[in-house]
């Protein structure tokens, strides 16, 4: 098996990684410890929340307070927190943490995963990755204590802040207040807002952007993916927040919240089956785009929309100039015709993905805006989307098929489509 292993391409390894996690997740959440007394899991709903998990997805079939224990909902931290490090990173810093070295095989896979150029500085990039992450959900718990502990005891308002704060970071739309309810009674709470603000944010831009925030120092020194990514995530989180405000009912806080939610994480402080066509659309634009390169969030990224847009700008312009040649530059830098061509064999996949998963998910009897919605959640790793009922995404009712499309969605999203292609291809 160890031998098999090693022959195995890093997007493979991957791959098998989250396969394996996920797996063991849905054992985990299946044994009597992990759920409460007098309540039933089937394994389906397991297996669907392990996935949700750690793809860091959020979207539920059973609720995770009401369905599982402390020692349950301690497995979903730990799934959660796995997905959104990537299995790769988690193991490499155990074998830090154990003070042995880290193989070329485990620098490879820390590459892959982590979408660096070269090896250089590997592990001390694990180890600082590993540092942001604690300091930030950290505080993240602290801040969200001073909020929960005004309505649950101690011990209660401790672990929520600590589950809320990893799943904010890591993008996870996953609660633990019970009755599927998710941020709702906290609509007005404007310390808690900010604070899973924050959290998503940070999480959404990249350890790689945030890396290079900390070495320049100034916006001009940062390197053009940083400059990118920022001001892309800027410039959505504007628009969004005015979109929201202008098409709904809500306060510029809830606004603003549903803005960040929306394109990484999918927390809620209102109820998505309420939004108006235009608000939903907002939404799933928001959902479409994602989160940057290297993050915790899904989408098809933010790096990509702009490349997008450049060879739409290019196309237009031969079309008007056909004698002109024109090649797409970014920084000065001119951009691959390999990196063109994977842009648009990706979006290709992903809109094929989305429609096929869209279809099957209407088998059920839903709605095109809900299959639909459903299927592209799911596929940028964003919960709640939309509900198919209750108030903050419950799929409890929708068939087996549907619940393992949608899964399969989640895990293609948070893997992307190329490491998918690798896992099934004959390349070794």
């Amino acid at each position: 098996m160890i031998r098999f292993l090693k022959k195995q391409p890093p997007g493979r390894l991957i791959a098998l990684g989250f396969a394996a996690v996920i797996l063991i997740g849905s054992a985990l959440l299946m044994l009597p410890i992990s759920i409460r007394p007098g309540v039933e899991v089937a394994y389906i709903d397991a297996l669907f929340t392990s996935t949700s998990a750690v793809c860091v997805t959020g979207l539920i079939a059973v609720d995770a307070y009401d369905n599982f224990t402390v020692f349950g909902q301690a497995v979903l931290a730990g799934l959660i927190q796995i997905g959104g490090l990537g299995v790769t990173s988690v193991g490499v810093g155990l074998i830090l943490a154990a003070g042995r070295r880290v193989s070329i095989k485990g620098r490879s896979l820390v590459k892959e995963a982590l979408n660096v150029d070269n090896f250089q500085g590997m592990v001390r990039l694990i180890q600082w990755v590993l540092k942001v992450t604690l300091c930030f959900e950290g505080a993240g718990a602290v801040l969200s204590f001073l909020t929960f502990s005004q309505d649950y005891p101690l011990p209660r308002a401790l672990w929520t802040s600590v589950f809320h704060s990893v799943a904010a970071f890591n993008n996870s739309g996953f609660d633990i207040l019970g009755g599927m309810q998710n941020l709702i009674p906290y609509q007005s709470d404007v310390l808690l807002n900010l604070v899973t603000c924050a959290l998503i944010i940070f999480g959404g831009l990249g350890f790689l952007v945030m890396l290079d925030i900390r070495r320049a120092g100034n916006f001009r020194k940062l390197t053009f993916h940083s400059k990118v990514v920022i001001t892309t995530t800027a410039a959505l989180l504007a628009v969004g927040t005015l979109l929201l405000k202008a098409t709904e009912d809500m306060t510029w806080l809830g606004a603003f919240f549903h803005s960040v939610s929306a394109r990484t994480a999918g927390f809620s402080t209102y109820s998505m089956g309420e939004l108006t066509n235009a608000g939903l659309f907002t939404l799933i634009l928001l959902m479409f785009i994602g989160a940057s390169p290297g993050s915790t969030g899904g989408g098809i990224k933010c790096a990509r929309v702009l490349i997008l847009l450049r060879i739409l700008r290019r196309e237009v312009r031969r079309i008007a100039h056909p004698r002109c040649v024109e090649v797409i530059k970014m920084d000065g830098r001119v951009v691959e015709s390999s990196t063109i061509r994977g842009t648009l064999v990706f979006l290709g996949c992903y809109m094929l993905i989305l429609l096929a998963a869209g279809l099957i998910i209407s088998l059920d009897g839903y709605s095109f805006s809900i299959s639909f919605s459903s299927a592209l959640a799911s596929l940028s790793n964003v919960g709640p989307g939309l509900e198919l009922v209750g108030p903050t995404g419950n799929f409890s009712l929708l068939s087996p098929l549907s619940k393992v499309t949608i899964s399969l969605c989640m895990v293609i999203g948070r893997l992307e489509i190329f490491p998918i292609l690798v896992l099934f291809s004959r390349a070794v």
